[in-house]
């Protein structure tokens, strides 16, 4: 056999073309691999299960507790963890046919507002959002009961934790995540179901099985940022020495008294130093001992681009210099639609997802915020208003918009 011969055969066997051949090609089977062989997943813990660690978390989190940065989070994260919500029937359905709708959709609100026994809706919510801004890992461990009153319980879970086998083949039977409890043995990776973790994914990628946090894309500016902040609090703080003496014609002995004596005398002490000396002793400065020391323009340019990482105007992290009345609606609105929409989309689309469709089954409810169509009260009356009397939408559709319920019929009340 030639080497052309032994070169077709194998690609053919790689391209499937023999197994075609034969029939026993699985329809709908995935063909392209999930991720490049530079990121092929390695063996831990239980024998099928392949993990990839999420890197940096430490890091992460700790410049997600400086200032800025905590800012540039609480604004997106208290804006949708303090919306208001409702659970409706999904598009496609209706109540009249979803049996026993209002029973159910007043089931699942109770157990979103009360997910388990510690926590509420918010402080739950607000922990996964802020794992989802700072390292593009938000998760949820999801838990069934037989309590037809509370069918599930919701907890948050240090996303950081978690690893992700990345040849799971869609089998709800086989683990598709693992948390590292750092444990020995085998406690130290729990197996995870993928109707037991609701795992959420910032910017996804085709390379990687994790999410890209906004703090992720910022670390580097943050870092400087820290630096410049640092260095220029040393300076104001006088720690940082920008200026010398020059005595000319000193004899080593002199030079040697004249340090004993600002230490021990003058340094630290208040009082005014009197010198008597043939020469003046000249000052030599090393800066400019004006605030251009301190890099005050260079810290602005840091805080826009972190600002710009965050998908937020520079405003709402304090640099209002080029901020006008006119300007700052506008600019408010689209750091609503930029950094607030999109995250609260991705939120209510895994509850409707993982929780009510995969865990509960219950497909035909879904999960959504009431404040993402309009920021303007007064504009989105208007447009309903305009929408009912044009016949476009019925009372009770409006009603459900606005998170409240039909009003019942004559019939119905008598």
């Amino acid at each position: 056999m030639g080497v052309r011969t032994t070169m077709k055969s194998v690609w053919e066997r790689l391209a499937g073309v023999e197994a075609a051949a034969a029939g026993d090609v699985i329809v709908g089977e995935r063909k392209t691999a999930m991720l490049p062989s530079i990121l092929s997943p390695y063996q831990v813990g239980r024998t099928g299960q392949n993990a990839l660690p999420k890197p940096t978390p430490a890091n992460l989190r700790k410049f997600a507790e400086t200032p800025v940065v905590r800012r540039a989070i609480n604004v997106v994260k208290d804006k949708i963890a303090s919306m208001d919500w409702q659970v409706r029937v999904r598009r496609g359905y209706s109540e009249a046919t979803v049996e026993d709708a209002a029973a159910r959709m007043v089931v699942l609100r109770r157990c979103l507002e009360e997910p388990n026994a510690s926590d509420s809706f918010r402080v739950l919510w607000e922990q996964v959002i802020e794992d989802l801004l700072v390292g593009g890992f938000g998760a949820v461990e999801m838990e069934a009961t037989r309590d037809s009153e509370r069918p599930f319980h919701l907890w948050a879970v240090d996303g950081a934790t978690i690893q992700i086998d990345s040849r799971w083949d869609g089998d709800p039977e086989k683990p598709r995540y693992a948390q590292a409890t750092g444990q020995l043995g085998r406690d130290g990776l729990v197996p995870l179901l993928d109707d037991e973790l609701m795992y959420l994914r910032l910017n996804p990628r085709t390379h990687t099985p994790f999410g890209l946090g906004r703090l992720e894309v910022a670390f580097e500016t943050v870092n400087q940022f820290l630096s410049a902040n640092r260095y220029a609090g040393r300076l104001a703080s006088n720690s940082v020495v920008q200026y010398a003496l020059w005595l000319n014609e000193a004899t080593p002995e002199q030079h040697d008294r004249l340090i004993r004596w600002w230490q021990d005398e003058i340094e630290g002490t208040g009082r005014v130093p009197l010198l008597s000396c043939e020469q003046k002793p000249e000052v030599l400065r090393f800066a400019g001992g004006t605030d251009a020391d301190l890099r005050l323009q260079w810290q602005e340019a840091l805080i826009r681009m972190i600002a710009n990482a965050f998908e937020l105007p520079p405003m709402l992290l304090g640099l209002q210099g080029d901020v006008n009345r006119s300007t700052a609606g506008e600019m408010a609105d689209e750091a609503f639609q930029s950094a607030v929409v999109p995250v609260a989309k991705l939120v209510a689309e895994h509850i409707t997802r993982d929780l009510f469709a995969k865990k509960l089954g219950w497909r035909e409810f879904e999960f959504c915020f009431n404040d993402l169509a309009s920021r303007d009260e007064m504009e989105e009356l208007q447009i309903q208003t305009a929408l009912l009397s044009a016949g476009v939408l019925t009372v009770d559709e409006v009603r459900q918009m606005r998170g409240l319920g039909p009003l019942q019929s004559e019939e119905v009340t008598q």
